[in-house]
Protein backbone atom coordinates (compact mmCIF):
# COMPACT_ATOMS: atom_id res chain seq x y z
CA UNK A 1 0.00 0.00 0.00
CA UNK A 2 1.20 3.50 -0.81
CA UNK A 3 -0.78 6.72 -0.36
CA UNK A 4 -0.14 10.44 -0.08
CA UNK A 5 -2.69 11.83 2.31
CA UNK A 6 -3.80 15.31 3.33
CA UNK A 7 -2.52 15.45 6.90
CA UNK A 8 -5.33 17.62 8.29
CA UNK A 9 -7.99 15.29 6.86
CA UNK A 10 -6.12 12.28 8.20
CA UNK A 11 -5.90 13.78 11.70
CA UNK A 12 -9.61 14.64 11.61
CA UNK A 13 -10.47 11.03 10.72
CA UNK A 14 -8.13 9.69 13.40
CA UNK A 15 -9.78 11.89 16.04
CA UNK A 16 -13.03 10.08 15.32
CA UNK A 17 -11.90 6.50 14.77
CA UNK A 18 -9.43 6.24 17.66
CA UNK A 19 -12.38 6.54 20.08
CA UNK A 20 -13.07 2.86 19.37
CA UNK A 21 -9.49 1.68 19.97
CA UNK A 22 -9.16 -0.60 22.99
CA UNK A 23 -7.16 1.02 25.79
CA UNK A 24 -6.43 -2.09 27.87
CA UNK A 25 -6.38 -5.42 26.11
CA UNK A 26 -4.15 -8.48 25.80
CA UNK A 27 -4.83 -8.43 22.03
CA UNK A 28 -2.41 -6.02 20.28
CA UNK A 29 -4.54 -5.84 17.12
CA UNK A 30 -7.30 -4.10 19.10
CA UNK A 31 -4.89 -1.23 19.82
CA UNK A 32 -4.44 -0.68 16.08
CA UNK A 33 -5.99 1.30 13.26
CA UNK A 34 -6.76 -0.60 10.09
CA UNK A 35 -6.01 1.35 6.90
CA UNK A 36 -7.57 0.35 3.59
CA UNK A 37 -6.68 2.16 0.37
CA UNK A 38 -8.85 1.71 -2.70
CA UNK A 39 -11.68 3.17 -4.81
CA UNK A 40 -10.21 6.66 -4.48
CA UNK A 41 -10.34 6.87 -0.68
CA UNK A 42 -8.48 5.87 2.46
CA UNK A 43 -10.63 4.09 5.04
CA UNK A 44 -9.74 3.93 8.73
CA UNK A 45 -11.29 1.40 11.12
CA UNK A 46 -10.96 0.46 14.79
CA UNK A 47 -12.76 -1.75 17.28
CA UNK A 48 -12.58 -2.79 20.94
CA UNK A 49 -15.01 -5.69 20.24
CA UNK A 50 -17.84 -3.77 21.92
CA UNK A 51 -18.03 -0.97 19.36
CA UNK A 52 -16.46 -0.42 15.95
CA UNK A 53 -15.94 2.73 13.90
CA UNK A 54 -15.10 3.07 10.22
CA UNK A 55 -14.54 6.37 8.38
CA UNK A 56 -13.20 7.30 4.95
CA UNK A 57 -11.42 10.32 3.53
CA UNK A 58 -11.17 11.19 -0.15
CA UNK A 59 -8.36 13.68 0.41
CA UNK A 60 -5.76 11.14 -0.60
CA UNK A 61 -3.68 10.24 -3.66
CA UNK A 62 -3.53 6.46 -3.92
CA UNK A 63 -0.43 5.09 -5.65
CA UNK A 64 -0.98 1.48 -4.64
CA UNK A 65 -4.10 -0.16 -3.20
CA UNK A 66 -3.73 -2.21 -0.08
CA UNK A 67 -4.32 -2.60 3.66
CA UNK A 68 -2.30 -2.11 6.82
CA UNK A 69 -2.68 -2.55 10.56
CA UNK A 70 -0.75 0.09 12.53
CA UNK A 71 -0.64 0.81 16.30
CA UNK A 72 -3.07 3.66 16.85
CA UNK A 73 -1.17 5.61 19.51
CA UNK A 74 2.10 6.06 17.60
CA UNK A 75 0.39 6.56 14.25
CA UNK A 76 -1.87 9.25 15.69
CA UNK A 77 1.00 10.99 17.47
CA UNK A 78 3.12 11.07 14.32
CA UNK A 79 0.27 12.51 12.25
CA UNK A 80 -0.68 15.14 14.84
CA UNK A 81 2.89 16.30 15.53
CA UNK A 82 3.84 16.57 11.87
CA UNK A 83 3.99 20.07 10.38
CA UNK A 84 3.73 18.92 6.75
CA UNK A 85 0.57 19.48 4.66
CA UNK A 86 0.78 15.91 3.32
CA UNK A 87 2.15 12.61 4.57
CA UNK A 88 3.29 9.65 2.48
CA UNK A 89 2.38 6.28 3.96
CA UNK A 90 3.95 3.20 2.44
CA UNK A 91 3.41 -0.25 3.92
CA UNK A 92 5.23 -3.46 3.06
CA UNK A 93 5.48 -6.69 5.05
CA UNK A 94 3.53 -5.17 7.98
CA UNK A 95 5.99 -2.28 8.32
CA UNK A 96 4.71 1.27 7.76
CA UNK A 97 7.05 4.00 6.53
CA UNK A 98 5.58 7.46 7.14
CA UNK A 99 7.35 10.39 5.50
CA UNK A 100 7.01 14.14 5.59
CA UNK A 101 9.23 16.78 4.04
CA UNK A 102 11.83 16.60 6.80
CA UNK A 103 10.85 13.48 8.72
CA UNK A 104 10.73 9.73 8.31
CA UNK A 105 9.23 7.15 10.65
CA UNK A 106 9.22 3.36 10.55
CA UNK A 107 6.39 1.78 12.55
CA UNK A 108 6.02 -1.97 13.00
CA UNK A 109 2.48 -3.15 12.43
CA UNK A 110 0.60 -6.45 12.48
CA UNK A 111 -0.90 -8.81 9.88
CA UNK A 112 -4.15 -7.34 8.55
CA UNK A 113 -5.80 -10.75 8.67
CA UNK A 114 -5.68 -10.67 12.47
CA UNK A 115 -8.08 -7.70 12.62
CA UNK A 116 -11.69 -8.67 13.49
CA UNK A 117 -14.13 -8.45 10.56
CA UNK A 118 -16.50 -5.48 10.67
CA UNK A 119 -20.04 -5.25 9.24
CA UNK A 120 -20.32 -4.13 5.64
CA UNK A 121 -23.32 -2.18 4.36
CA UNK A 122 -23.48 -4.44 1.31
CA UNK A 123 -24.01 -7.52 3.49
CA UNK A 124 -26.49 -6.43 6.16
CA UNK A 125 -29.63 -6.01 4.08
CA UNK A 126 -32.23 -3.28 4.40
CA UNK A 127 -32.10 -0.80 7.29
CA UNK A 128 -34.68 -0.89 10.04
CA UNK A 129 -35.19 2.83 9.48
CA UNK A 130 -33.52 5.90 7.99
CA UNK A 131 -33.36 9.26 9.73
CA UNK A 132 -31.73 12.66 9.17
CA UNK A 133 -28.42 13.09 10.98
CA UNK A 134 -29.60 16.36 12.50
CA UNK A 135 -32.64 14.68 14.01
CA UNK A 136 -30.82 11.71 15.54
CA UNK A 137 -28.24 14.13 16.95
CA UNK A 138 -31.03 15.97 18.77
CA UNK A 139 -32.50 12.71 20.06
CA UNK A 140 -29.13 11.67 21.48
CA UNK A 141 -28.35 15.08 23.00
CA UNK A 142 -31.68 15.18 24.80
CA UNK A 143 -31.31 11.78 26.46
CA UNK A 144 -27.72 10.56 26.94
CA UNK A 145 -27.09 12.97 29.85
CA UNK A 146 -29.78 11.22 31.91
CA UNK A 147 -28.32 7.70 31.71
CA UNK A 148 -27.06 5.94 34.83
CA UNK A 149 -23.34 5.86 35.59
CA UNK A 150 -21.97 2.48 36.71
CA UNK A 151 -25.33 1.27 37.93
CA UNK A 152 -25.76 -2.44 38.63
CA UNK A 153 -28.95 -2.31 36.57
CA UNK A 154 -27.17 -2.44 33.22
CA UNK A 155 -30.30 -1.70 31.21
CA UNK A 156 -30.33 1.92 32.42
CA UNK A 157 -26.67 2.42 31.57
CA UNK A 158 -27.81 2.88 27.98
CA UNK A 159 -30.47 4.70 25.98
CA UNK A 160 -33.61 2.94 24.80
CA UNK A 161 -34.14 3.45 21.05
CA UNK A 162 -37.73 2.62 20.19
CA UNK A 163 -39.41 2.88 16.78
CA UNK A 164 -43.06 2.35 15.90
CA UNK A 165 -44.01 3.02 12.28
CA UNK A 166 -42.31 6.34 11.44
CA UNK A 167 -42.06 7.60 15.02
CA UNK A 168 -38.76 7.27 16.89
CA UNK A 169 -38.33 7.67 20.64
CA UNK A 170 -35.11 7.83 22.68
CA UNK A 171 -35.44 7.29 26.45
CA UNK A 172 -32.91 7.48 29.30
CA UNK A 173 -33.12 7.29 33.08
CA UNK A 174 -30.83 6.96 36.09
CA UNK A 175 -33.64 6.22 38.52
CA UNK A 176 -33.94 9.83 39.69
CA UNK A 177 -34.86 11.46 36.39
CA UNK A 178 -36.26 10.43 33.03
CA UNK A 179 -35.66 12.04 29.63
CA UNK A 180 -37.84 11.20 26.62
CA UNK A 181 -37.12 12.69 23.18
CA UNK A 182 -39.32 12.07 20.15
CA UNK A 183 -38.68 12.38 16.43
CA UNK A 184 -39.65 10.89 13.09
CA UNK A 185 -37.83 8.77 10.51
CA UNK A 186 -38.07 9.22 6.77
CA UNK A 187 -38.34 5.54 5.80
CA UNK A 188 -38.73 2.22 7.53
CA UNK A 189 -37.91 -1.39 6.79
CA UNK A 190 -40.10 -4.45 6.83
CA UNK A 191 -40.63 -4.52 10.63
CA UNK A 192 -43.46 -2.37 11.94
CA UNK A 193 -41.65 -1.64 15.18
CA UNK A 194 -38.39 -2.34 16.94
CA UNK A 195 -36.46 -1.38 20.04
CA UNK A 196 -33.05 -1.88 21.63
CA UNK A 197 -30.82 -0.39 24.34
CA UNK A 198 -27.68 1.32 23.04
CA UNK A 199 -24.67 1.94 25.30
CA UNK A 200 -24.05 5.61 26.10
CA UNK A 201 -20.44 5.30 24.93
CA UNK A 202 -21.60 4.14 21.50
CA UNK A 203 -23.94 7.12 21.18
CA UNK A 204 -20.99 9.41 21.95
CA UNK A 205 -19.19 7.74 19.03
CA UNK A 206 -22.21 8.22 16.78
CA UNK A 207 -22.34 11.93 17.59
CA UNK A 208 -18.88 12.27 16.05
CA UNK A 209 -20.21 10.90 12.76
CA UNK A 210 -23.31 13.10 12.48
CA UNK A 211 -21.67 16.52 12.19
CA UNK A 212 -23.45 17.24 8.91
CA UNK A 213 -27.18 17.53 9.78
CA UNK A 214 -28.16 16.88 6.15
CA UNK A 215 -26.56 13.44 6.07
CA UNK A 216 -28.77 10.38 6.20
CA UNK A 217 -28.39 7.78 8.94
CA UNK A 218 -29.48 4.21 8.23
CA UNK A 219 -30.06 2.12 11.37
CA UNK A 220 -29.85 -1.67 11.35
CA UNK A 221 -30.94 -3.58 14.48
CA UNK A 222 -30.15 -7.25 15.08
CA UNK A 223 -30.56 -9.41 18.16
CA UNK A 224 -27.16 -8.38 19.53
CA UNK A 225 -26.03 -5.30 17.58
CA UNK A 226 -27.06 -1.92 16.26
CA UNK A 227 -25.30 -0.66 13.15
CA UNK A 228 -25.48 2.93 11.89
CA UNK A 229 -24.35 3.92 8.39
CA UNK A 230 -23.93 7.69 8.09
CA UNK A 231 -23.46 9.63 4.85
CA UNK A 232 -24.66 10.27 1.34
CA UNK A 233 -23.35 10.66 -2.21
CA UNK A 234 -21.01 7.70 -1.77
CA UNK A 235 -19.44 9.03 1.47
CA UNK A 236 -20.08 6.63 4.32
CA UNK A 237 -19.07 6.24 7.94
CA UNK A 238 -20.10 3.31 10.10
CA UNK A 239 -20.67 2.60 13.78
CA UNK A 240 -21.44 -0.91 15.00
CA UNK A 241 -22.14 -1.52 18.68
CA UNK A 242 -23.16 -4.38 20.92
CA UNK A 243 -26.49 -3.80 22.64
CA UNK A 244 -27.10 -3.50 26.37
CA UNK A 245 -28.70 -6.64 27.73
CA UNK A 246 -31.74 -6.58 29.96
CA UNK A 247 -35.17 -4.98 29.97
CA UNK A 248 -35.64 -1.25 30.13
CA UNK A 249 -37.94 -0.08 32.95
CA UNK A 250 -41.60 0.61 32.04
CA UNK A 251 -40.94 4.32 31.68
CA UNK A 252 -44.46 5.26 30.57
CA UNK A 253 -45.63 4.51 34.12
CA UNK A 254 -43.19 7.10 35.51
CA UNK A 255 -44.54 10.02 33.46
CA UNK A 256 -47.11 11.73 35.73
CA UNK A 257 -50.58 12.34 34.33
CA UNK A 258 -52.20 14.34 37.16
CA UNK A 259 -50.02 17.44 37.49
CA UNK A 260 -52.27 20.38 38.39
CA UNK A 261 -49.75 23.22 38.65
CA UNK A 262 -48.27 24.67 35.49
CA UNK A 263 -46.09 27.62 34.54
CA UNK A 264 -44.43 28.67 31.28
CA UNK A 265 -40.88 30.04 31.49
CA UNK A 266 -38.47 31.76 29.18
CA UNK A 267 -35.78 29.09 29.08
CA UNK A 268 -32.85 31.48 29.61
CA UNK A 269 -34.58 33.17 32.55
CA UNK A 270 -35.15 29.92 34.44
CA UNK A 271 -31.69 28.57 33.60
CA UNK A 272 -30.00 31.73 34.89
CA UNK A 273 -32.03 31.76 38.12
CA UNK A 274 -31.30 28.11 38.92
CA UNK A 275 -27.59 28.46 38.14
CA UNK A 276 -27.29 31.47 40.45
CA UNK A 277 -29.14 29.77 43.29
CA UNK A 278 -26.89 26.72 42.88
CA UNK A 279 -23.80 28.82 43.62
CA UNK A 280 -24.49 28.43 47.33
CA UNK A 281 -24.99 24.68 47.45
CA UNK A 282 -22.52 21.92 48.23
CA UNK A 283 -22.42 18.13 48.27
CA UNK A 284 -24.19 18.00 51.64
CA UNK A 285 -26.95 20.42 50.60
CA UNK A 286 -27.23 19.63 46.90
CA UNK A 287 -30.67 21.12 46.41
CA UNK A 288 -32.56 24.32 45.76
CA UNK A 289 -36.06 25.16 47.00
CA UNK A 290 -38.56 26.40 44.42
CA UNK A 291 -41.52 28.26 45.92
CA UNK A 292 -44.25 28.77 43.32
CA UNK A 293 -47.04 31.24 43.97
CA UNK A 294 -49.18 33.60 41.94
CA UNK A 295 -46.94 36.26 40.41
CA UNK A 296 -43.52 34.90 41.33
CA UNK A 297 -41.15 31.99 41.77
CA UNK A 298 -38.63 32.30 44.61
CA UNK A 299 -35.61 30.00 44.41
CA UNK A 300 -33.56 29.65 47.58
CA UNK A 301 -30.51 27.67 48.61
CA UNK A 302 -28.52 27.29 51.80
CA UNK A 303 -25.18 25.67 52.58
CA UNK A 304 -23.67 25.48 56.08
CA UNK A 305 -20.62 27.70 56.52
CA UNK A 306 -21.15 29.14 53.02
CA UNK A 307 -24.30 31.22 53.08
CA UNK A 308 -27.70 31.55 51.47
CA UNK A 309 -29.12 32.66 48.12
CA UNK A 310 -32.55 33.91 47.09
CA UNK A 311 -33.52 34.52 43.46
CA UNK A 312 -36.95 35.89 42.47
CA UNK A 313 -38.41 35.20 39.05
CA UNK A 314 -41.60 37.07 38.04
CA UNK A 315 -44.35 34.80 36.72
CA UNK A 316 -46.77 36.26 34.21
CA UNK A 317 -49.10 33.29 34.54
CA UNK A 318 -49.12 30.53 37.13
CA UNK A 319 -51.86 27.91 37.20
CA UNK A 320 -52.50 26.16 40.52
CA UNK A 321 -52.11 26.52 44.29
CA UNK A 322 -48.94 27.65 46.01
CA UNK A 323 -46.33 24.90 46.36
CA UNK A 324 -42.74 24.50 47.52
CA UNK A 325 -40.53 21.70 46.23
CA UNK A 326 -36.81 20.91 46.30
CA UNK A 327 -34.81 19.77 43.28
CA UNK A 328 -31.20 19.03 42.46
CA UNK A 329 -30.27 22.17 40.45
CA UNK A 330 -27.97 20.19 38.14
CA UNK A 331 -30.90 18.02 37.10
CA UNK A 332 -32.80 21.12 35.99
CA UNK A 333 -29.91 22.81 34.16
CA UNK A 334 -28.87 19.54 32.47
CA UNK A 335 -32.25 19.43 30.76
CA UNK A 336 -32.36 23.13 29.89
CA UNK A 337 -28.98 22.87 28.14
CA UNK A 338 -30.36 20.47 25.53
CA UNK A 339 -33.61 22.32 24.81
CA UNK A 340 -33.45 24.62 21.80
CA UNK A 341 -36.85 26.29 22.12
CA UNK A 342 -37.22 29.69 23.78
CA UNK A 343 -39.95 28.54 26.17
CA UNK A 344 -40.52 25.52 28.39
CA UNK A 345 -43.43 24.37 30.53
CA UNK A 346 -42.81 23.32 34.15
CA UNK A 347 -45.55 21.18 35.74
CA UNK A 348 -45.88 20.09 39.38
CA UNK A 349 -48.14 18.23 41.79
CA UNK A 350 -46.77 18.60 45.32
CA UNK A 351 -43.60 18.82 47.43
CA UNK A 352 -43.03 15.05 47.43
CA UNK A 353 -44.17 14.35 43.86
CA UNK A 354 -42.04 14.42 40.70
CA UNK A 355 -41.97 17.51 38.52
CA UNK A 356 -42.00 17.60 34.75
CA UNK A 357 -40.42 19.87 32.13
CA UNK A 358 -41.79 19.86 28.61
CA UNK A 359 -40.57 21.49 25.40
CA UNK A 360 -43.33 21.19 22.84
CA UNK A 361 -44.44 17.63 22.09
CA UNK A 362 -40.93 16.36 21.38
CA UNK A 363 -39.26 16.45 24.80
CA UNK A 364 -40.48 15.32 28.22
CA UNK A 365 -38.30 15.34 31.32
CA UNK A 366 -39.38 13.99 34.70
CA UNK A 367 -37.31 14.67 37.82
CA UNK A 368 -37.74 13.44 41.36
CA UNK A 369 -37.75 15.96 44.23
CA UNK A 370 -35.14 16.08 46.97
CA UNK A 371 -35.71 16.57 50.67
CA UNK A 372 -34.62 19.95 52.03
CA UNK A 373 -34.43 20.22 55.80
Amino acid sequence: MKVICDRAALVEALNVVTAAVALRTPKPVLTCIKLSAGDGCLTLAATDLEAALRLSTEKVDIHEDGEALIPADKFSQICRESVDPTLTIEVKDDVANIRGQDSKFKVFGYPVGDFPPLPDSADIGKPDFTIDAGQITTLIERTRFATARENSRYAINGVLMKRKAKKVEFVATDGRRLAVSRGSCSSIGEKGESQCIIPSKALNHLMKLTGNPEDKVAAYITDSQAIFIVGQDGREAMLATNLVEGSFPPYEDVIPKDLDKKVTFELDTLASAVRRAALLTNEESKGVRLAFRAGSLVITSRAPEMGEAEITVPLAKYEGDDVEVGFNPSFITDALKVIHTSEIVFELKGPTKPGMIRAGNDFTYVLMPVSLN
